[in-house]
């Protein structure tokens, strides 16, 4: 009877148990979180924080006998140590579990930038049901809050954040929102978006000192401009949890480096999720792909492959959608502008929508979209499908709206 330890009790911690289960009904399986709650969505926290759902509403599972049931053991501690030769890893209370194969499914952390004053009180971030119960109880209604990123996961908190007719500011060190994720194009709609809704928002900017003023933060900007508020979000992104991996022989980079079949550098551990880096489809590239989507199918492929079933994933693919203050955005694949690709747009300010379709050769490899919301589908089908489009390519660089008909033409005809 095999030993499978998970460590990580997030979408791809629950979801390689749960797999496991099915593969190996006989197998041990333990799961290990490190925080004193049940399995939960961290993307769920904005909703919480709405007031849309409660905590129960961010539980990944949401019956109480769910995981016994499975019989899959949750353990409530902190890994500290992997010892790859004993198959063993260590706990912070000092205790030693055994194991005969091991996930890493540890996730990621909230970077903090090095800015003095970062770790006053008021200085919060949110990433934890922890850290939303501390802005519910810190941050009143109408009170001042400045958000210190606006990235992806910045972007996804902003609602939770202008809620309860909180004064909301944005600094972003890049030169637009989203810059990971759109161009400038995209990225500008989304600030004239979120300026509309009454949100102040300034890029190309940074914090560079915050300091305690009675109540209130006086934040410095690069540019001299000091803003006085009640409260400051620290959304500036995220590393994968890796420390513990030291002295392990696990190789990592950004993240834990794996191949197709989730495998780290020691047989027998395996890594899925965002502390995972994986090969990226389309490139080649290693990239560590910070998505639920992506995240749990990472995992459904380590757990076969646990349970010695093997499986391959084709290639992380990257792709993220976005809904910010109500304004749907996407990015798939490689949106980036690239020597020998073409482009196709289709803009419409005023109605906030936008399209950028990028093609290699006859083969659409990446794409931007706002508001058309109808080919979020289509787009990943065709550019996942690598779908030869032959003379389809030239009608969606004259009309990138053709796409439903494009995928109709050739996707499914390559299906």
């Amino acid at each position: 009877m095999l030993r499978h330890v998970i460590i990580g009790n997030g979408p791809a911690g629950v979801v390689a148990a749960e797999t496991l289960r099915r593969a190996d009904p006989q197998a041990e399986i333990t799961l290990i979180g490190d925080e004193a709650e049940p399995p939960y969505s961290r993307m769920a926290i904005p909703y919480l924080l709405t007031g849309k759902i409660g905590e129960a509403g961010t539980y990944l599972r949401k019956d109480d006998g769910h995981f016994a049931r499975l019989r899959i053991t949750l353990l409530h501690g902190r890994v500290t140590a992997i010892d790859s030769g004993r198959r063993t890893l260590a706990l912070a209370d000092g205790s030693v579990l055994a194991w005969d194969r091991l996930l890493v499914a540890t996730g990621s952390h909230p970077v903090r930038p090095p800015i003095p004053g970062i770790d006053l009180p008021r200085v919060l971030s949110c990433w934890t049901l922890a850290d939303a119960r501390a802005i519910a109880a810190s941050i009143a209604p109408g009170a001042r809050v400045l958000q210190m990123g606006a990235g992806f996961i910045g972007c996804i908190i902003l609602e939770s954040l202008a809620a309860h007719g909180r004064q909301l500011s944005v600094v972003e060190m890049g030169d637009r929102m989203v810059p990971r994720m759109m161009d400038e194009v995209a990225g500008g709609m989304i600030r004239r978006w979120c300026e509309g809704k009454g949100v102040r928002v300034r890029t190309g900017r940074r914090v560079v000192a915050i300091v305690q003023a009675g109540d209130a933060l006086l934040v410095s900007l690069d540019d001299g401009e000091t803003l006085e508020v009640d409260a400051l979000i620290n959304a500036t992104g995220v590393k994968p949890n890796i420390d513990f991996l030291a002295g392990s022989g696990v190789v990592v980079d950004t993240g834990v480096l794996v191949d197709a079949a989730m495998q780290t550098s020691v047989a027998g551990i395996f890594a899925a999720g965002d502390v995972a880096e994986a090969i990226e489809f389309g490139t080649g590239r290693r990239v560590v792909n910070a998505i639920q989507p992506d995240a749990v199918e990472q995992a459904r492929v380590a757990a076969l492959n646990m349970a010695g079933q093997p499986a391959t994933l084709p290639g992380t693919f990257v792709f993220n959608v976005l809904d910010t203050l109500g304004l749907i955005s996407a990015s798939f694949g490689q949106w980036h502008d690239a020597a020998g690709c073409e482009t196709a747009h289709l803009l419409d300010e005023a109605r906030y929508r936008y399209l950028r379709l990028v093609f290699n050769g006859d083969r659409l490899v990446g794409a931007n979209s706002i508001g058309h919301t109808e080919h979020l589908g289509v787009l990943r089908g065709l550019i996942q499908g690598r779908v030869r489009l032959g003379g389809w390519q030239a009608r969606l660089l004259a009309n990138p709206t053709l796409l439903s008909e494009a995928y109709l033409a050739r996707g499914l005809a390559a299906a």
